[in-house]
């Protein structure tokens, strides 16, 4: 199945802009009044017998009961137990959705939903109403939207909020090769690790705030963050 975000041509490329539009427009006026909200990155693979499916399940439960809505990118997996746990939480349960020739199915979790035919609309989404970011284990698009965030972070295009990868195993390798590729090649700085959080248990507490200060894990990542308000999210 074909489905290429830029390809086509001719006399009807030019109205191609009205779509893209739209999808801006629609999920303007959808979210616009959405609250505190907290999104979600995860595996669309991952089965509900697994960990990380239990851990997004338990985290976004308790964020949506301290009053954040959640967003996922609406999918199975890691998203529908992200939207899963929001309505166990009696919060609000965002889906942002998008047309994919495989994996992409919409959960029966959302009270929000949303559906994209451009990756690039979606994403302004997914990170405009977010308070935070949660990143559970997972593939080429969870890598994406980790470090597209701590971009746009490290460049001052957004303001400052907590990115967490939550999964000290999953996620060693690529923290190991950051500190001893890119610091060592200098194409990132030492404290470019601060612009995100390594746990197994996030015990944190989340700012509806910019405000946000950090501590260096000698592991990588920052362990320790203080940050303006409340509530609290955390695993006893």
């Amino acid at each position: 199945m074909k489905m290429d975000e830029f390809g086509g041509g001719g006399g009807r490329e030019t109205w191609r802009v009205f779509r893209i539009m739209s999808e801006f427009v629609e999920g303007f006026e959808t979210l616009k009044d959405l609250g505190p909200a907290i999104t979600i990155f995860g595996s669309a693979r991952t089965k509900r017998d697994e960990a990380a499916y239990k851990a997004t399940l338990k985290v976004s439960e308790m964020l949506a009961r301290r009053g954040f809505a959640i967003i996922s990118g609406g999918g199975p997996g890691i998203m529908e137990a992200a939207n899963r746990g929001a309505r166990l939480g009696k919060g609000v349960s965002v889906g942002l959705n998008i047309h994919l020739p495989e994996e992409q199915k919409p959960n029966r979790y959302q009270d929000k939903s949303l559906t994209f035919r451009h990756f690039f609309a979606r994403k302004v989404m997914f990170v405009k109403y977010a308070s935070g970011y949660i990143i559970m284990p997972g593939g080429f698009g969870t890598l994406d939207e980790f470090f597209e965030s701590l971009t746009l972070i490290q460049t001052g295009k957004i303001r400052r909020f907590p990115v967490v990868l939550m999964g000290r195993k999953y996620w060693e390798g690529l923290i190991r090769w950051m500190e001893q590729t890119l610091i060592e090649e200098g194409t990132i700085s030492a404290d470019d690790m601060n612009l995100f959080y390594l746990t197994d248990r996030p015990k944190r507490r989340w700012s509806t705030s910019s405000s946000t200060t950090a501590k260096r894990s000698p592991r990588g990542g920052a362990e320790e963050a203080e940050p303006a308000a409340v509530p609290e999210v955390g695993n006893e």
